[in-house]
């Protein structure tokens, strides 16, 4: 069972009353045979997100880049899950943040044994479960909370660990948006990102975001100087990964579409757009009906 949303919502408020402007809420991950059996942390996958609820489209995201980016045998693999508690763009959304850190942890226990299943079938020898934190920060800004983490104590070591983003395509239309960064408006403050750290964007097949073609050319506006007026860096688009979502005519996955299956009484189409674990949490807390509670300040 998850931490209860009451266990968390002390946590969560111990932490707005505070000075700090991230914190590691909860760890999964195994407990190491000694402390020289465990090989120093090189990359630290972030999804920063609402987790409104955490979707099944948020475990394809974080599978496929742990799949795609598993390296050496033995090497470790460590996933940073954001919940922010202040957002650039968003309102508050109707499930309260202890509720969100809830089915947070179960995602995450989802997410490992999902993975595990899968080295299995695979055969992927010496790979270690992967280690799977939920960390809630005070920043609504993605270059601040970048410089948060690479302070943050529980990743630090003798280097400095590589974060690798998950990010959506309109995500990263907004990341490279001057108008985020105040009062210059210019990307050079993207320079504490792509100078050590790269993001991995999932293609979005909305309309508004262009086809592949238009997407994979915003990335090369980028590789042939077009954004240098605004100081951005040509060498950037070496560490901006494009990467396939949802195929062509796959069911879409959305928080609209959670509460549609909610509000429908249609437990097997929520199953298919959340895991089973927060599919039955969702259920048993009564989680996006009209009458579930709102937001409220904490």
């Amino acid at each position: 069972m998850p931490p209860s949303p009451q266990s968390l919502l002390s946590t969560l408020r111990a932490f707005i009353a505070s000075d700090a402007q991230l914190q590691i809420v909860r760890s999964f991950r195994a407990a190491p045979s000694s402390p020289a059996s465990t090989p120093p942390l090189k990359s630290l996958y972030v999804l920063d997100s609402s987790f409104n609820p955490p979707t099944l489209a948020h475990l394809r995201i974080c599978t496929s880049a742990l799949r795609d980016d598993r390296h050496d045998s033995g090497q470790r693999q460590r996933l940073l899950l954001l919940l922010a508690t202040q957002n650039a763009d968003k309102p508050a959304k109707p499930a309260v943040f202890e509720q969100r850190l809830s089915m947070m942890c179960l995602f995450a226990e989802h997410l490992q044994h999902a993975v595990s299943e899968e080295r299995e079938e695979q055969n992927v020898a010496d790979a270690g479960p992967v280690e799977v934190d939920i960390g809630v920060t005070k920043l609504p800004i993605f270059v601040d909370k970048v410089k948060e983490i690479a302070g943050c104590k529980e990743y630090r070591g003798d280097e400095e660990v590589e974060q690798v983003h998950l990010i959506g395509f309109d995500t990263l239309v907004r990341l490279l948006d001057t108008r985020y960064y105040p009062p210059e408006h210019t990307l050079k403050p993207l320079e504490a990102l792509f100078g050590r750290h790269r993001v991995r964007a999932t293609r979005r097949l909305d309309d508004k975001w262009g086809c592949r073609r238009e997407q994979d050319e915003y990335v090369e506006a980028v590789a042939q100087g077009k954004r240098e007026h605004e100081d951005g860096k040509k060498e950037w688009a070496e560490k901006i990964h494009l990467v396939e979502g949802r195929k062509e005519g796959e069911e879409a996955v959305s928080s609209t579409k959670v509460r549609e299956a909610i509000a429908s009484g249609d437990k097997s189409a929520l199953e298919r757009l959340v895991p089973g674990s927060i599919a039955n949490w969702i259920l048993d807390f009564g989680l996006y009906k009209p009458d579930a509670p709102k937001e409220e300040s904490s």
